[in-house]
């Protein structure tokens, strides 16, 4: 899909096609400007619920009215988070649940695709699908953000995501945001990518990457270990982690990340868009460092 190709929405199932036996699970808050969107590209599924932490914005209604069923999640700062929360607890009427935040876009060939994997999954119990992260406008081919592969489609009971963090509250929401999910069997990969607007202006991605180096930095201050396994040779996500983990006792981390998109990963080539997009990955390593400082002084300070 070129970068200027219009995104089409998936056919629905009274367009004269049987709904995917999927239950899809949107967790949101204040998402009224991504939501709509969202759901339209739903359409193609039997059953949508969009799980709520008190919005204030139009969210809920907006949803209601694209015939998702709207659940509200109270958080009680601590474990399970929404989305095990939902996995363990929502009515789900299918077999298989597919995760989709407000952001996403699931077009119509990862769609269909989708209803085939349920169809016929072999032996497999989760399906990993592709990410195109848009950031102002334009997917990014590199910069170490495509391919990015997440495990979002799987069967009930088979998988959750993992808990890496032993502190509730890390001030990035009440919602798993960089734990990944752990299946207890096989798992394949799916072809077609999702579209995900994540990063529509720098405002934006100015504020989330503020809430996630709250993450960050707790994890690196916890050292729990466990979780999805940090292996170089492993798969693209393995691999991932087992560069963080290697890279948080250098020095000067914020430039070696910027050196690291933008060099490396040949961010490059990705223009004007590709430039500032690692700038301001540096800027949120420096974020990352900065917040697990803080937590040692302040233990030291207890102490």
């Amino acid at each position: 899909m070129a970068d200027s190709s219009p995104i089409s929405v998936a056919p629905r199932p009274g367009d004269g096609l049987p709904p995917a036996l999927v239950s899809v699970i949107v967790p949101v808050k204040n998402e009224a400007a991504n939501i709509a969107r969202c759901l339209e590209h739903l359409a193609w599924a039997d059953e949508v619920f969009v799980v709520d932490s008190g919005s204030t914005d139009a969210t809920c209604e907006i949803a209601q009215r694209h015939g998702a069923r709207v659940v509200q999640f109270k958080w009680d700062g601590q474990y399970p988070k929404k989305k095990n929360w939902a996995l363990k607890n929502l009515p789900l009427g299918n077999n298989w649940v597919l995760i989709v935040d407000a952001d996403e876009l699931i077009v119509p060939e990862l769609a269909a695709e989708i209803g085939r994997a349920v169809q016929s999954p072999g032996d497999r119990v989760g399906f990993y699908i592709n990410r195109r992260f848009i950031f102002l406008g334009k997917w990014l081919r590199h910069c170490g953000y495509y391919p990015s592969w997440n495990l979002r489609l799987i069967k009930r009971g088979h998988g959750e995501y993992e808990k890496i963090s032993q502190t509730g509250d890390t001030k990035s929401g009440d919602n798993e945001v960089h734990e990944h999910v752990l299946c207890d069997g096989p798992t394949g990969w799916l072809k077609n990518d999702m579209i995900h607007e994540a990063f529509p202006t720098i405002d934006v991605f100015m504020e989330k990457h503020n809430r996630y180096s709250n993450w960050e930095g707790l994890v690196q201050f916890e050292d729990l270990g466990g979780g999805l396994p940090a292996r170089f040779f492993g798969h693209a996500l393995e691999r991932r982690r087992f560069i963080k983990r290697m890279v948080r006792g250098l020095p000067f981390r914020p430039t070696l990340r910027f050196l690291y998109g933008y060099i490396f990963r040949m961010g490059f080539l990705d223009g004007r868009e590709g430039y500032i997009f690692c700038r301001l990955l540096g800027i949120y390593e420096f974020l990352c460092v900065a917040k697990y400082k803080e937590l040692k002084i302040a233990r030291r300070r207890r102490a």
